[in-house]
C-alpha cells in the first residue's frame, strides 16, 4: 500500500537529506566540509563573484562560517580529491566518480567531435594541443600561445583553442587539474585521474542506476523528474533504473497531496534511509544552484517558490535583482535577497529584498543575525541596505539596522 507524505513533511525530508537541521559544529574544517561534499555528491559551479561563488555557499548555507581556503584544497587545488565535470551543470565532483560519466562523454563526442562538426575540421589545433598538454599541461587557456588563440565569433569570447578544450573536456579526452584565479587548467585526463580511476568500466545502465540512487539519497523524496534532473538524465533508462531500485527496495513508493502531474497525483519515492524530521530548524541563504532549488519546478511544486534568476536579464526589466539569494528559515522559502560584497568599503550590500506571500512576521528576526554571519564570513564590516533597495523588507531591514543592529552584535 502506498504511504501518503504530508507537503510539509516532504519538505522536511528534503531538507533533511540535503544537511539541514543538524547541529553545526563548533569549528568547520576539511573532515566536515568532506562529508558534505559527500552528501550533496557535487557542487555546481558558476563563475559570478558580486557576492560571492556559487560553490562556496552550500557549506555555508550548512555548516556556517568556514575558511574559503579549506574547500580550495579539496576542489580547486589538483592535489585535492575533487575534479569537474558536467554531472548537473559543470560540477566538482570525486574523481573516482568519473567513470559513471563515460556515456556521456560518447553522447557529447557523437554530438559535437564527429562527422562535419567544428571539432573534426579543426584537427589540426586539436592535434596541436594534445602535443602542448603532453609535453607541458597542466594549462589554462590563456597560457598556450597559439595564432588560433584569439577571441572571436559569438562562443562568449572564446578562441578556438578555448573551444577546443572544452570539447576535449567533455569528451573525457582532457580533464581538470584545478584552477588558478578561478581558470581552469587542462591537462590530459591521465595526469589527473589515477590509473585506477581509468581503468575502471562501469556499464552504462549501471553508472545510470547509481546516479539515480544517489540523487535519491541526495533528495531523500522526490518524482521521476526530479530523481532524474539532479545529474540531468533523460530517457527510458531513468524509468529502467527507478523500477530496479524499487525492486531493490531502495526507492520506496508514496503519495504527497498537491503534487501532480498532467492534473493526477504524481508517482513519488522516498529513499528508504530519508529521515523524516518532525520539525526543521533552519536559517540559510541559498545559492541560486544549491540543490535545494536549482530545479525550479521542485523548487515551485515543493516550497510554493516561483524562482528565475535574474544575471541575463537587462537590468531595467529585472523584478528581484541581479543575484537574489532565496532565504530559507526553517522549512520555508520566506523570500529573496539581492547582495553584493563590497570589498572596497568593508559593506555588504542589501540591493533588494522581498518576503513571499504567507511568510511569517518574524522574518527580519531571523535574517538580521544571519546577515552579521555572513557579513563577518566575507570579512565584512557591517551591513548596509542600499540607497534606493527595492522590495518590501528591504525598509524593515534597513529600520532594524539603523536601531543599532551591526555584525557582530
Amino acid at each position: 500500500m502506498v504511504e501518503q507524505v504530508s507537503p510539509a513533511l516532504a519538505r522536511r525530508i528534503a531538507l533533511a537529506a540535503q544537511g539541514f537541521g543538524r547541529p553545526r559544529p563548533a569549528e568547520v574544517g576539511t573532515r566536515q566540509l568532506n562529508a558534505l561534499v559527500d552528501r550533496l555528491r557535487l557542487l555546481q559551479i558558476d563563475s559570478v563573484n558580486v557576492f560571492e561563488r556559487s560553490h562556496y555557499l552550500p557549506a555555508f548555507a550548512r555548516l556556517g562560517a568556514y575558511d574559503k581556503a579549506l574547500l580550495d584544497r579539496l576542489t580547486v587545488d589538483p592535489r585535492g580529491p575533487h575534479t569537474e565535470y558536467w554531472a548537473h551543470e559543470a560540477a566538482f565532483l570525486r574523481k573516482e566518480d568519473w567513470p559513471l560519466f563515460r556515456w556521456r562523454m560518447r553522447a557529447y563526442r557523437e554530438k559535437y567531435g564527429s562527422g562535419d562538426s567544428w571539432f573534426a575540421a579543426n584537427e589540426s589545433t586539436v592535434e596541436w594541443l594534445r602535443s602542448e598538454l603532453a609535453a607541458n599541461g597542466p594549462l589554462a587557456a590563456s597560457e598556450i600561445e597559439h595564432d588560433a588563440n584569439r577571441r572571436t565569433g559569438p562562443w562568449w569570447g572564446w578562441s578556438e583553442v578555448k573551444r577546443a578544450l572544452e570539447r576535449m573536456f567533455l569528451f573525457g579526452e582532457v580533464a581538470i587539474a584545478g584552477r588558478s584565479r578561478f581558470q581552469r587548467r587542462y591537462a590530459l585526463v591521465e595526469d589527473v585521474l589515477p590509473a585506477a580511476v581509468l581503468d575502471r568500466t562501469v556499464a552504462d545502465a549501471d553508472a545510470i542506476r547509481e546516479l539515480m540512487r544517489r540523487s535519491a539519497v541526495a533528495h531523500g523524496i522526490g518524482t521521476a523528474r526530479d530523481l532524474a534532473d539532479y545529474y540531468r538524465l533523460k530517457g527510458p533508462a531513468v524509468g529502467t533504473a527507478i523500477r530496479e531500485l524499487e525492486e531493490a527496495g531502495e526507492l520506496v513508493p508514496v503519495r504527497v497531496p498537491g503534487w501532480e502531474s498532467g492534473g493526477r497525483p504524481a508517482p513519488v519515492w522516498v529513499h528508504r534511509d530519508a529521515r523524516f524530521p518532525r520539525r526543521m530548524e533552519a536559517a540559510a541563504l541559498l545559492s541560486p544552484f544549491d540543490p535545494v532549488v536549482w530545479f525550479r519546478d521542485r523548487a515551485l511544486r515543493m516550497f510554493g517558490f516561483h524562482y528565475r534568476i535574474e544575471i541575463y536579464t537587462p537590468a531595467p526589466q529585472r523584478v528581484f535583482g541581479y543575484y537574489s539569494l532565496p532565504i530559507l528559515i526553517d522549512d520555508a522559502l520566506v523570500g529573496r535577497i539581492d547582495l553584493k560584497s563590497d570589498r572596497q568599503a568593508g559593506v555588504l550590500r542589501v540591493q533588494s529584498a522581498w518576503t513571499e506571500h504567507g511568510a511569517p512576521g518574524a522574518v527580519v528576526e531571523r535574517l538580521l543575525p544571519l546577515l552579521a554571519e555572513t557579513a563577518a564570513w566575507q570579512g565584512l564590516a557591517e551591513v548596509e541596505v542600499a540607497a534606493g533597495a527595492r522590495g518590501d523588507l528591504a525598509p524593515a531591514v534597513a529600520d532594524a539596522l539603523r536601531t543599532g543592529v551591526r555584525c557582530g552584535a
